[in-house]
C-alpha cells in the first residue's frame, strides 16, 4: 500500500514565516522613523472604536524588547504550523488573529492591547493539544517539544504581572484549544502497512509467497535454453592452438 508522506519541507514552512515577522520590524522601523504612536490602534475592551484592534494590535508594539521578545516564538510555532499542518495553516492563523483578539476586547481590561503575544498563544494551545489528539509520534514529539520550550508561558495567562496583557494571552489560550477540537479530523494519519489493512490476505501477498510454512526462504529460478542458442552453440567454430617450444632461442 503506498502512504504519502504528509510532511515534507518547502520554501514556504519558512518564507511565510520570515515574511510575517520581517512585516512586524518593518511596521515598528516606519513607527519610529516617522514619530508615530499606533497604541490607539491595539484593542480597547467594550469600546466599539477598540474594535479595529482586533486587526491591527498583533502588528503593533510598545518598544524593541516587546516586539523581540514576540519574535522568536512567533517565527518557531509558525514554522512548526507551516511544516507540520500546511493545509490550515492559512486559517489557524488568520481566525486565530481574530477570534483571540475578539476574546480580549470581550472580556478584557479598559486599556489598550497590543502586540503578537495572543497568536503566539493561539500557535503554541493549538499545536501542543493537536498533538495530544493526535496518534501520530510526531505530531506527539512536536506537542512535547513546545510544552518544553514554552510550557512556562502558562503562567502568563494569570493577572500575576503589571502591564501584561493576560487577556490577550488567555484569549489565545482558549482559541488554540477550540481549533485543536474543531480541526481533530485533520491530523496526518501514521503509515499504514500492507498488513495492517482489514481486508489483507496473506494468499495475495507476492511478497509470502517466497517463503514456505515454515518461514524458510525459497528461491526458484528457472533457466530456459531457447532452440536459438542451442543452434549457435551446435555450429559454434573450434579453434585450437599448439605451441612448439623454439630450442634455437
Amino acid at each position: 500500500m503506498k502512504h504519502e508522506e504528509p510532511f515534507k519541507f518547502s520554501i514556504d514552512v519558512i518564507a511565510y514565516p520570515i515574511a510575517f515577522v520581517m512585516l512586524l520590524w518593518l511596521i515598528f522601523a516606519l513607527e519610529i522613523r516617522f514619530g508615530f504612536n499606533l497604541n490607539k490602534l491595539g484593542v480597547y475592551p467594550q469600546k466599539a472604536s477598540g474594535l479595529i484592534g482586533v486587526i491591527c494590535s498583533p502588528f503593533i508594539h510598545s518598544g524593541i524588547s516587546h516586539l523581540w521578545h514576540n519574535t522568536i516564538p512567533l517565527f518557531v510555532l509558525s514554522a512548526a504550523l507551516f511544516y507540520f499542518y500546511r493545509p490550515i495553516a492559512f486559517k489557524i492563523l488568520l481566525f486565530g488573529i481574530l477570534l483571540s483578539g475578539f476574546l480580549t476586547w470581550c472580556f478584557g481590561r479598559p486599556s489598550y492591547h497590543i502586540g503578537a503575544s495572543g497568536l503566539i498563544y493561539v500557535l503554541a494551545s493549538f499545536i501542543f493539544f493537536k498533538g495530544v489528539f493526535a496518534k501520530h509520534y510526531r505530531l506527539i514529539a512536536l506537542s512535547l517539544l513546545v510544552a518544553f520550550l514554552y510550557g512556562s508561558m502558562i503562567w502568563n495567562t494569570l493577572p500575576l504581572k503589571e502591564g501584561v496583557s493576560w487577556e490577550g494571552h488567555l484569549s489565545g489560550l482558549i482559541v488554540g484549544l477550540v481549533f485543536a477540537l474543531i480541526f481533530r479530523k485533520q491530523i496526518a494519519k501514521p503509515k499504514r502497512y500492507v498488513w495492517e489493512d482489514p481486508n489483507y490476505n496473506e494468499e495475495d501477498d507476492e511478497f509470502l509467497k517466497h517463503f514456505d510454512e515454515n518461514g524458510n526462504f525459497i528461491e526458484s529460478v528457472e533457466e530456459e535454453v531457447s532452440e536459438e542458442t542451442l543452434t549457435e552453440d551446435s555450429n559454434s567454430l573450434k579453434i585450437n592452438y599448439n605451441f612448439k617450444e623454439n630450442k634455437d632461442l
